[in-house]
């Protein structure tokens, strides 16, 4: 977007819209305004620090694989594939790779707290949501409020894969 159109869109004359962008004036809170309004982004956005330093994590593929799976069963493996803490809403967000590589495991019903997205990878199986059932294959997803009870209920097509992503909010003090 040009200065002209900027100004344009934000009843601005141009020599204003300039002195704003290379630091020359410090533009009022109504002008703030207009600005937001004609780049249609929120206010929030031009007075938030760019450099404001965000958090990523990044897990190498021979990494997850040398670490310990989180065994939950005989034949059930958790891989956490990452975790972020909180963020500055309170966001904690886990995914994980899911293998289940035998049938022979009783899986109770869970409830938690937060939302949950499976993605089905490989094999088949009927997952229980509350008194409904689902029949998943390879690249069915499912996304849920954690609350209602969940899990699988029938393994059909060994082995299972699934990507299971939950989110919750953190409570902040």
């Amino acid at each position: 977007m040009k200065v002209s159109d900027l100004a344009a869109a934000t009843n601005l004359s141009v020599g204003m819209v300039s002195k704003i962008e290379n630091g020359g004036i410090s533009p009022s809170l109504s002008t703030l305004q207009a600005i937001s309004r004609g780049l249609a982004i929120p206010i929030t956005w031009l007075v938030s620090r760019f450099e404001a330093e965000r958090t990523a994590v990044y897990v190498r593929a021979e990494v997850l694989c040398n670490e310990a799976a989180n065994k939950t069963s005989a034949s059930l493996r958790q891989k956490r594939l990452g975790h972020a803490s909180a963020n500055a809403s309170g966001l904690v967000v886990e995914p994980c790779l899911i293998s289940l590589l035998q049938g022979t495991d009783i899986f109770p019903v869970c409830r938690h707290q937060g939302m949950v997205f499976l993605y089905m990878l490989q094999g088949e199986v009927i997952y229980r949501l509350g008194g409904s059932h689902y029949r998943m294959t390879a690249g069915d997803s499912l996304y849920f409020d954690a609350e209602t009870a969940h899990g699988p209920d029938e393994i059909v097509d060994l082995p299972v894969r699934c990507l299971s992503i939950t989110s919750s909010r953190q409570d902040r003090p």
